[in-house]
């Protein structure tokens, strides 16, 4: 299940605070003009008692609702009255409430008049109404906000990442704050100008480490070659025939880290061409492991360099071979080439972070082999602009108990014209 992404938290936050202030808001509002409107009231009515008991005096008759000594007068307003003092009341009921208000008279009566409050629920519920909509109003505000400041700062990082995953895939052209565009001065730019820092530094060290291996691989190339030719000159033996055998394994594992240093300092260029997979397999399968077996599941034609590939092919049967138990199957499904063994499979760091130099694709390899040949057919298969991946069998393809390594070799394919194609 895919995780909401930093716009949608972005919103949903600022959404959440603003229902939540918008709530807070109305509640305050709603409570305050229902207290100013009471307190009005109360000054109204007031003021009716005031009139009343002026009329009351003068002419000795009742207006305005007015009575004298009612029974259902609140007792807090006969202590009132008992004390002297004018005074008002609310007396809530079920329904809409009662504003109170008396006045004591000289001849120790007590004149008051009361009346239902019956306009505040209506000009409440049009108080609450219009809360309400500019409540809703401001969450759907605050949600567009969201939705625009989050998205611009989500597209920022998204763009960021796809040029880290660029810089970290080997292309070296790719920065980061080119890649997220126009400069804006905040967490994001700061973020991108220290990743450009940092793969700046490790494309310095890998250079440098780079050069150092070629150099040094180079600097031996000429000793080991002299080596191998005085070895060729020793008398028949045993002796001479191991000293020949090592010579020649120096020899390899020099001319392969030239190749792997070559491959890291992303400067080879592929000599592309149509060609038809099968044939192309067949062929050199036959010559590379005569033991293996080749099935065509589908034809393909694809755009690649024949001699990157003879290599990529090369290693992958010499690693099945070294360290896989027979039979070696190379199946070609249109443009995809797999090769695999009946071994023990690849260890699981190699399944994990992919081929390293100097670590081999056997769990148990008992020391023997540098691991070159896994990283030199990627880095071939990278030049080519082909996928080469590796996965263990146990149980899959329907097989039960089955083991084995797979790598499998997906290379881009072409459907040239018939009257096109190479050879036709």
């Amino acid at each position: 299940m895919r995780r909401p992404g930093l716009r949608w938290k972005l919103t949903a936050a600022i959404a959440a605070v603003s229902a939540l202030v918008a709530l807070a808001l109305s509640i305050v509002v709603h409570n305050a003009a229902e207290l100013s409107m009471l307190n009005s009231a109360r000054d109204v009515q007031d003021t009716r008692v005031q009139l009343a008991a002026k009329i009351y005096e003068s002419t000795h008759r009742l207006t305005i609702t007015a009575r004298l000594n009612d029974p259902k007068l609140p007792a807090g307003l006969k202590e009132a009255a008992r004390k002297g003092l004018r005074a008002t009341y609310i007396q809530e009921t079920s329904g809409e409430p009662i504003i109170w208000a008396e006045t004591p008279l000289p001849d120790n009566t007590i004149l008051s008049i009361n009346s239902r409050f019956s306009d505040r629920a209506a000009v409440l519920d049009d108080l609450d109404g219009v809360l309400i909509a500019g409540s809703v109003a401001v969450v759907l505000a605050g949600s567009a906000l969201g939705v625009l400041i989050g998205g611009q700062l989500s597209r920022r990082l998204r763009k960021a990442a796809v040029a880290a995953r660029e810089v970290a895939d080997g292309d070296t052209r790719v920065r980061v704050r080119d890649a997220i565009g126009r400069r804006v001065h905040d967490e994001t730019d700061e973020l991108a100008r220290a990743v450009d820092a940092m793969a700046d530094a490790l494309q310095e060290r890998l250079e440098a480490e780079r050069r150092v291996t070629a150099d040094i691989a180079h600097e031996l190339r000429t000793p080991v070659t002299g080596l191998v030719t005085a070895a060729e000159l020793l008398p028949p033996g045993r002796p001479s025939e191991l000293v020949r055998d090592r010579a020649q394994a120096l020899r390899t594992l020099v001319e392969d880290v030239l190749e792997v240093a070559r491959l890291d300092g992303a400067e080879e260029r592929a000599d592309l061409q149509e060609m038809a997979l099968p044939e192309f397999v067949r062929r050199r399968v036959g010559g590379l492991a005569p033991d293996a077996t080749v099935q065509v599941v589908r034809d393909a034609w694809v755009h690649t360099d024949p001699r990157r590939l003879e290599r990529i092919l090369g290693n992958l049967l010499a690693n099945a071979g070294r360290y896989g138990k027979p039979p070696v199957e190379v199946v070609v499904d249109g443009p995809v080439l797999r090769v695999r063994d009946h071994g023990p499979g690849f260890p699981p760091d190699l399944l994990r972070e992919g081929p390293s130099r100097f670590r081999t694709g056997s769990s148990d390899r008992a020391g023997q082999g540098h691991g070159l040949g896994l990283t030199i057919a990627t880095g071939q298969a990278r030049v080519l602009g082909a996928e080469l991946s590796f996965r263990n069998v146990q149980g899959a393809d329907g097989e039960e108990g089955a083991s084995g390594a797979i790598a499998e070799l997906r290379l881009p394919e072409v459907v040239p014209e018939a009257d096109s194609r190479p050879g036709a």
